[in-house]
């Protein structure tokens, strides 16, 4: 059993992977071995996070508008020009938006929409030859979705469309495992709680000591050692009896009832 977390060979796709937790996953693939592709719209900030990775091992970037299914056949045909099979696929690529229920644009829920739950669905669909080809019974491969605890309890902020959207996320990887158990497959997703990102900032506000003992019970923010640790269990044959999950990883947040005060 001492192999039961290698990832060595392998080959992975993380979405949004210039920076936040997409960034902190595909750091975690790269120093396990894996041969990590990431993707997102910035070519300058995909690249420099691929050049940081690539000193820890082999990271590749793909510039790659997921928000449309025209930028998703076209980031699947890049892949397939360069690879025969994936072992694991990251869908981590997000945005959100914020605006009092009154006010709230129909432009701020399509974009979230689009992005957060339309395209993983059609991610996992168009990169699902390459998926098949390295799936077997015994070693099956992965998708993992990226949701949040927004889509389990109330976010008790105006981010309508992302608490939605992240919510259909998790009901998707429900739907999707059971339908493609077969085909060797194994889908779960992970919701985070608070790390310190471009969607958290805002919220931490430079106080990020007093914002976690305040809102978090073990009274820390996430670190990228704790999502990259989740996705390489999620990625490994330890994990390879499980399907259809999401693991909340809040520090205690839902198990303890909620946020503290705002």
């Amino acid at each position: 059993m001492k192999n039961l977390f290698s990832l060595s060979g392998k080959v992975a796709v993380v979405t949004g992977g210039s920076r936040g937790l997409g960034a902190m996953i595909a750091r975690g693939l790269v120093e396990n071995g894996v041969k990590t592709y990431i993707s997102a719209r910035n070519k300058e900030e995909l690249n420099a996070t691929a050049k940081e990775l690539n000193t820890l091992g082999e990271c590749i970037a793909v510039v790659a508008d997921l928000s449309t299914l025209a930028g998703i056949e076209e980031f699947a045909k890049t892949l397939n020009s360069h690879e025969s099979k994936l072992d694991i696929l990251v869908n981590n690529a997000g945005a959100a938006w914020g605006a009092p229920f009154a006010d709230f644009p129909e432009q701020g829920w399509d974009k979230v929409m689009n992005l957060n739950a339309k395209s993983p669905f059609f991610v996992t669909q168009k990169l699902l030859p390459l998926l098949s080809a390295s799936a077997s019974s015994d070693r099956p491969a992965r998708v993992i979705n990226i949701a949040s605890i927004n889509g389990i309890n109330n976010p008790r902020t105006n981010n309508y469309s992302y608490a939605a959207s992240k919510a259909a996320v998790i009901q998707m990887t429900r739907h999707l495992a059971a339908d493609l158990v077969k085909d060797h497959i194994n889908i779960n997703a992970i919701a985070p709680g608070f790390f310190l990102s471009k969607l958290t900032k805002y919220l931490v506000n430079d106080q990020e000591a007093l914002f976690a003992k305040k809102m978090v019970p073990k009274e820390r923010l996430g670190q990228a050692e704790d999502i990259a640790g989740t996705a390489i269990y999620l990625s490994s044959q330890a994990s390879s009896w499980m399907t259809g999950h999401t693991l909340v990883l809040d520090g205690g947040v839902i198990a303890s009832s909620g946020y503290g005060e705002l």
